[in-house]
């Protein structure tokens, strides 16, 4: 994709987004019968996750060469987003209890929302254990992503190990992935159009619940955005500078699309094949890291979705009136970070992972139903905050010894 194309498609997008919000709103019913439109674009984007994800992280992952660079530089990719998903973690709690929006509220129409309520069994326990399906064919169907990462991972570095008769293997996977990048091309031309009608659709269903954006729940909604963007604003762009030197200006210049895209399908998942395109095209880092850091940043680099839960929870605490501990904040602090890497890149992941957060400090679920009818918006937020954090860490990781070193014997 030129330059002049990748501008007019950003164009169009955020055209559709306009068009969306203000359709949804003013003539809803007509931008509800749209709705068709950007489930088609939707699940076009989902259609190529995951043949992307296992022959992208496949080609990262033989890339390297040496087995011994794929231990160093996954250990670097996960300190990575573990210190920068604690960083956006403290920035929540500050914020909340800088702004304590709960304080004075009242829990009156609490309750717990349907898909929270199915995930009360599950446990971190859960998530660890099914990073190691007992049938790759069926999680793939299902959408599993992080077993699906930790297979390729595991395949391409066995592929590596074995020398000429790996070769052919890899030269499949690494058509597999051109061809895919040239189908996810395709598909972004669409997008201004299905940026509309998924935005307007969605406008349009949620109509009645606008005005609590900033009304009972108005200083919670502001909380949250304003913590979001001092961590999208301030923390990622000065890692980006002081690690590569780039512009982070420009660097956000060029992922507008994929921002536009998270933001409509609040998916990091469905996003992934934009982001992929952008990071490596118009930003030009480097493809292996791109390959290799993206598909995992999309699945547990949840910066804006880790944020929204510690505030989540400490507002939620407010309104009921517990007084947290330093040590109880601290227990947040530690279960929202891994709480989010365990959520899927899906559409109220961050807020079913809430389940943890809460029942480990003792809050009352009810408290979910609380903040649910404006969940919508706010997922939406912390998506393109999620993406945004997974950019930047594909150009972080890329200027690592191994990616650097690699290059020059190539």
């Amino acid at each position: 994709m030129t330059g002049k194309h990748g501008n007019l498609i950003l164009y169009g997008m955020v055209a559709g987004t306009i068009l969306g919000v203000l359709g949804g709103y003013f003539v809803g019913d007509l931008f509800i019968s749209t709705k068709v439109i950007g489930t088609m674009f939707l699940n076009a984007l989902k259609m190529v996750i995951v043949p992307l994800i296992v022959a992208s992280m496949i080609v990262g992952v033989t890339s390297l060469g040496d087995v011994g660079k794929l231990g160093w530089t996954t250990l670097k990719t996960l300190t990575y987003y573990l210190v920068t998903t604690g960083c956006s973690v403290i920035v929540g709690l500050v914020m909340v209890n800088l702004l304590t929006p709960g304080s004075g509220g009242s829990p009156l129409g609490a309750y717990i929302p349907e898909m929270v309520e199915a995930s009360r069994g599950n446990s971190l326990l859960d998530v660890l254990v099914g990073l190691i399906p007992s049938n790759i064919f069926k999680a793939a169907a299902e959408g599993q992503i992080l077993p699906l990462i930790v297979f390729s991972l595991l395949f391409g570095g066995v592929l590596s190990s074995i020398g000429e008769k790996g070769k052919p293997v890899i030269a499949f996977f690494v058509g597999i992935n051109a061809a895919i990048m040239k189908l996810v091309m395709i598909i972004i031309y669409f997008a201004p159009l299905g940026v509309m009608a998924l935005i307007g659709s969605i406008v349009a269903e949620n109509r009645d619940t606008l005005g609590q954006l900033v009304s009972n729940i108005g200083l919670y909604s502001l909380t949250v955005i304003l913590a979001l963007l001092v961590h999208a604003v301030i923390t990622l762009p000065l890692i980006l500078k002081f690690f590569t030197g780039r512009s982070p200006l420009k660097y956000f210049y060029n992922m507008g699309e994929a921002l536009a895209t998270a933001f409509t399908t609040a998916s990091s998942s469905a996003t992934l094949p934009v982001t992929m395109e952008l990071v490596e095209k118009k930003n030009e880092v480097d493809s292996r890291a791109t390959s290799f850091v993206l598909p995992l940043g999309a699945t547990i680099n949840m910066d804006g979705t880790a944020l929204y839960e510690a505030v989540a929870a400490l507002f939620i605490a407010q309104i009921y009136d517990v007084d947290l501990t330093m040590t109880q904040q601290i227990v947040i602090f530690l279960t929202a970070t891994l709480a989010s890497i365990g959520a899927a890149g899906i559409p109220h992941a961050g807020t079913v992972m809430m389940v943890f957060v809460l029942t480990a400090v003792n809050l009352p679920l009810e408290g979910i139903g609380l903040i649910w009818a404006v969940d919508w918006f706010l997922d939406r937020c912390r998506t393109t905050v999620n993406v945004w954090g997974d950019s930047i860490g594909a150009a972080v990781i890329s200027e690592t010894k191994e990616f650097k070193e690699s290059s020059v014997t190539t």
